[in-house]
């Protein structure tokens, strides 16, 4: 481990007397590479410039013992249990920023919800869901669009489908696909029983052109007009767009916007996002199918997630965590769960490594 740390830092420290060369502002794209590379190293540069001050302090004090002064001594013995009491973690610290970064980490999201079993008390879940992550989005200065929306009469959502751009939105929210599971009594319930109903939530890496290879003769595009809830009229014009991926059978309808052309680039953003989707899918079933050591697949039909409103509780089943902060987590406070899944998929990975 150390030797590949002693390397990262001799390419960091490259990088930095690269970046100080007047002449590379004159080829911005090479900048912006070396810069990104840069940052990319740093922070683990950082802690590794810290474990070796630490260590070399370690050393330092050890020799302090042999002092004939008591007081030296003493001082040695204090500083000695304060930095072993430390390396431990940024030892830990190292290995993990170390693992192999996940190339969708950095992405922009497409985010889709949907009502599942349970009815309209589904889908107002659906669209309480979709509040919790606008306001976690809004907590984190990321930007959310409405790409595509289908509500029902009493204020919830039968699906929706939105981008969420900004710093690390995948890697914070990759965890999220799966079933969402929901007990409550209904406002509807006059005798107080409680119901049980489920949302799917899908995330997918939003796609860049070059990221998947869409080609024109294997698309059909359909125009048709837009009709909103209860059949009335959205527009009098024919620019809700339905596109088919023909090879996988994958069909895309936009009709949010009065302009055609604008639902055609939203409808292909989100095919580009569930084609990328797919083959990281595939990939990852190969992977699985030759290390036979799944921690789970994050598939959307797996129960990943009960929000219990009569108990006040979320339980996230896939790390047996239970906070007993419901009405918070649902304003969008999702840093207990986001960062608690973050680090068991990193403990699994680390393992594996191990193995």
């Amino acid at each position: 481990m150390f030797g590949k740390l002693e390397e990262i830092e001799v390419k960091y420290e490259e990088l930095e007397q690269e970046l100080a060369q007047p002449d590379i502002f004159n080829d911005q794209e090479r900048y912006k590479k070396v810069s990104k590379a840069h940052s990319d190293l740093g922070a683990i540069v950082k802690v590794f410039r810290e474990y070796k001050k630490s260590s070399q302090e370690l050393e330092d004090n050890r020799e302090m013992l042999a002092d004939s002064d008591p007081d030296i001594q003493e001082m040695a013995k204090m500083e000695i249990e304060d930095i072993e009491s430390r390396l431990p973690g940024l030892e830990e610290q190292l290995k993990i920023l170390l693992l192999p970064k996940d190339p969708m980490d950095e992405k922009n999201i497409i985010l889709e919800i949907r009502a599942g079993t349970g009815g309209d008390e589904a889908a107002l879940f659906a669209a309480d869901l979709f509040r919790m992550y606008s306001r976690y989005a809004e907590n984190n200065k990321w930007k959310i669009e409405e790409m595509s929306s289908n509500t029902t009469g009493s204020g919830g959502l039968k699906e929706i489908i939105a981008s969420i751009s900004g710093e690390m939105v995948y890697s914070k929210l990759k965890f999220e696909s799966g079933t969402h599971r929901v007990q409550r009594v209904p406002a509807t319930e006059s005798q107080g029983r409680i119901h049980t109903s489920a949302v799917t939530v899908a995330i997918m890496a939003e796609a860049e052109e070059v990221d998947v290879d869409i080609r024109n003769e294997d698309l059909r595009v359909d125009v048709f007009r837009a009709s909103g809830p209860g059949g009335q009229s959205v527009n009098t014009t024919d620019s809700a767009i339905r596109i088919t991926h023909v090879p996988t059978g994958l069909i895309v309808i936009c009709q949010d916007e009065k302009s055609q052309h604008k639902n055609k680039a939203k409808a292909m953003k989100v095919l580009r996002s569930r084609l990328l989707q797919l083959e990281q899918e595939k990939a990852k079933a190969e992977e699985d199918a030759t290390r036979r050591s799944q921690v789970g697949s994050g598939d959307r039909s797996e129960r990943i997630r009960t929000y219990n409103f009569p108990q006040g509780r979320v339980t996230d089943h896939r790390i047996n965590l239970t906070l007993h902060k419901l009405p918070q987590v649902m304003e969008g406070e999702l840093e207990d769960l986001t960062d608690a899944l973050i680090s068991h998929y990193q403990a699994e990975a680390m393992k594996r490594q191990g193995d």
